[in-house]
């Protein structure tokens, strides 16, 4: 049912993430090597009673498919509807349920991890949206809701009896939020006692660490968030490793800063809501995170959280090129000079 999901394959998600996986950065993201997305998640209420505000959530270009939507509530036939009108808008090829989020605005509505609680609420939810729509329905969850409350293999036995066709397990429980270690022992737990596909997710970074959790677990595929933030080549890396037991070089400075120049630019061609100041101010934390792994990454970032235009990041990013050089120049100097002395 879901073709993406076969024994052959391994795919590679982008996980949801909210103000983050937007048309733009999943774009990126599958040109980089990732298999399948997911949107942001998106209130089922907001789609029934204020569709003008939140049906850009749904919105996906045809070459980022596979593709779901992601829908959070806890009214499972409103939830229902809100897929339908969703379909009937883009024909995703699926939608998925948030049973994850462990953001308190959304936990307070009884969204998100909140219905690992509540398992009758939980199978209302599922099997009401199951029922009601004619695209597979797959499911996001975390392992508990805190240390004492792990349940996630009751859950995704419940998950799978409702209809879900694979479950995405985030290795964390409610309570961690991000902190601490993903647990993917219990993540494996749950793979062997399911028969749908399971993904993988929480503290993914490199190749090494997703063939290490392949190897050790009974996972079909994994779920990249966090890492893509500040690597969308992560996906591209990954696959190489899988591929080949060798890692690829990392990007190199003219290709994060290419890579943040085209972003910039494609959010700039998709803003309705804006102009060049509200496009630029909304990528600042973008910019930023590029600049993780970057030697000057700090001074980068001082600047990028001011940044108002398109030709102001054209400037810091000529002055940091400028300032790489006559760094390597002067290191150049000094190294030849302590050759000639010796």
């Amino acid at each position: 049912m879901l073709p993406w999901l076969t024994h052959d394959s391994f795919p590679l998600y982008l996980a949801p993430m909210a103000g983050i996986t937007d048309i733009v950065f999943r774009s990126l993201c599958k040109e980089l090597g990732a298999d399948v997305m997911v949107t942001e998640f998106v209130s089922a209420e907001g789609i029934l009673q204020r569709d003008d505000r939140t049906r850009h959530y749904t919105d996906f270009d045809e070459p980022q498919r596979p593709l779901g939507v992601q829908l959070f509530g806890s009214d499972g036939v409103r939830m229902g509807e809100a897929a339908r009108k969703i379909i009937d808008w883009k024909q995703p090829d699926f939608i998925d349920i948030n049973f994850g989020c462990p953001v308190n605005k959304v936990v307070s509505k009884n969204g998100g991890s909140s219905l690992l609680r509540d398992c009758p609420l939980l199978a209302n939810v599922a099997s009401s949206i199951v029922k009601a729509v004619p695209i597979p329905v797959t499911a996001k969850m975390r392992i508990g809701w805190d240390s004492q409350s792990i349940n996630a293999v009751s859950i995704a036995r419940i998950l799978e009896d409702c209809g879900i066709q694979a479950i995405a397990v985030h290795g964390r429980t409610k309570a961690q939020g991000y902190s601490g270690l993903a647990d993917w022992d219990v993540i494996a737990q749950v793979a062997d006692a399911v028969k749908i596909p399971v993904i993988g997710n929480g503290d993914l970074t490199t190749g090494t660490d997703v063939e290490v959790r392949r190897a050790q677990t009974g996972v079909s595929g994994v779920m990249i968030g966090r890492a893509a933030m500040t690597n969308p080549w992560i996906f591209q890396e990954v696959k190489h490793y899988l591929a080949t037991g060798s890692h690829l070089p990392p990007a190199t400075v003219e290709q994060r800063f290419g890579l943040m120049r085209r972003h910039c630019t494609m959010a700039l061609a998709r803003s309705t809501r804006g102009g060049e100041f509200e496009v630029m101010r909304s990528m600042r934390t973008r910019l930023m995170n590029y600049t993780k792994s970057l030697p000057g990454g700090k001074l980068l970032r001082g600047r990028f959280s001011h940044i108002s235009s398109l030709m102001e990041l054209e400037d810091i990013m000529a002055d940091f090129l400028t300032r790489q050089i006559t760094l390597a120049l002067e290191s150049s100097a000094e190294e030849a000079s302590a050759l000639t002395e010796a």
